[in-house]
């Protein structure tokens, strides 16, 4: 029992204890700081690796854009609602979305 009372009240135990609890909770750059900053980070590689997985996608579509005429066609009618000379264009509205 004295042992371990003097493990205790040994002054570089007890700086140490004050060190880790201060480090813990009090500093700056506390633990709980350190794993908010650290989902906040994973959150944005996440959405960085998103964006640069849409930035290829529409990339390779102006590409095709670019090259392929029937493919410019098709995006000017369903982006548009482009049509040729004497065509007529009918849209119809999904109702189960205007339920939302």
């Amino acid at each position: 029992m004295k042992n371990l009372t003097n493990i205790i009240t040994n002054k570089y135990v007890l700086v140490l204890l004050f060190f880790i609890v201060w480090m813990m909770f009090f500093d700056q750059r506390d633990f709980f700081e350190q794993k908010t900053q650290k989902d906040e980070l994973e959150k944005l590689e996440k959405k960085k690796a998103y964006y640069i997985q849409e930035i290829e996608k529409t990339k390779k579509e102006l590409g095709d854009l670019e090259n392929n005429p029937e493919t410019l066609e098709k995006y000017a009618r369903e982006r548009y609602l482009m049509k040729k000379d004497g065509e007529d264009i009918f849209i119809i509205e999904d109702s189960a979305n205007d339920k939302k």
